[in-house]
């Protein structure tokens, strides 16, 4: 079977054969649903809970060049999570807890930075509760920093949340870098960490940054924002049953608006005239970023 057949189901209007159980692309700039699959089902959203934290953090005005040792509480709180390489006694800038969380998904980092924050781990979800609510997210909820445990959400929510952390040029940074190393204080851990969105690695289409997860109730979950023909698209896709299906739903979902997006339930937009082309989130916050001096190491 070739790959446009593989992409399309045929008794769905040239629609994507998308393969996450609950899935949605909007247009970035309207809000509007391009594509969707039971996108407003409330679901488990694992680890993509982290944009959240880092959203709270941020809104607390964390000293991102300050210093927090990772310790015996963080541990615990990440207990049953995916092996960290965050060692308890070790400092690390905050910035750099900031990477560890988000690019590789570090479960010790967000209680260490709420503690950074001025906040304890109740008072950290509380504040990631008020993020959802600000953003007008009503569907959405928390009981755990890390998303081991109970936090909830719907594919369309996250896609609007994704898009509020990608207008913040130090988070949309961090989620458009590829690599980074972070050395604590003491010099004695020096860790490269990797993205894990696959998509941005594979550089076919320009991905301005988001979010992995996984756990046992959510199944693989990914949320990112893509420019495909000139126009800026959040993705999320969230209840995979395979660790690659929610990287290839992203592949046919860009492909299937590469062709025009037939079947949409909203016609994406015209491209700009030739020269006019707006750049994405992602891209205008590097530049902020690259302006004040604060690339990264």
């Amino acid at each position: 079977m070739g790959r446009a057949s593989a992409d399309k189901r045929p008794d769905n209007g040239g629609l994507p054969d998308i393969r996450s159980r609950a899935a949605v692309v909007l247009d970035a700039r309207t809000g509007a649903e391009v594509y969707g699959k039971d996108a407003d089902s409330v679901r488990a959203i694992a680890s993509t809970t982290k944009i959240f934290v880092a959203m709270a953090v941020r809104k607390k005005g964390i000293e991102l060049d300050g210093w927090t040792e990772i310790s015996r509480e963080d541990a615990k709180a990440a207990i049953g999570g995916s092996r960290t390489r965050l060692d308890i006694g070790q400092s690390f800038k905050n910035v750099d807890l900031l990477r560890a969380m988000l690019m590789s998904s570090d479960n010790r980092a967000p209680t260490a930075l709420g503690r950074a924050a001025g906040m304890t781990p109740k008072q950290l979800i509380a504040a990631m509760n008020g993020v959802a609510k600000d953003l007008g997210l009503k569907k959405t909820r928390f009981t755990d920093t890390s998303g081991l445990r109970g936090n909830v959400s719907t594919a369309r929510e996250m896609a609007l949340a994704l898009r509020a952390a990608l207008t913040d040029p130090v988070l949309a940074e961090i989620m458009g870098t590829t690599t980074a190393e972070v050395r604590s204080k003491s010099n004695y851990a020096r860790i490269q960490y990797n993205t894990t969105n696959v998509p941005m690695i594979l550089g076919t289409y320009k991905v301005a940054g988001g979010k992995t997860g996984f756990t046992n109730a959510a199944g693989y979950c990914f949320i990112t924002g893509a420019t495909v023909k000139s126009r800026d698209y959040l993705f999320v896709f969230l209840g995979a049953d395979g660790k690659e299906t929610r990287f290839a739903d992203f592949s046919r979902a860009a492909r299937w608006l590469d062709e025009g997006a037939p079947g949409a339930k909203v016609a994406p937009r015209a491209a700009p005239a030739k020269g006019k082309r707006t750049a994405t989130a992602g891209e205008a916050a590097r530049v902020k970023v690259k302006a004040k001096g604060k690339a990264r190491r």
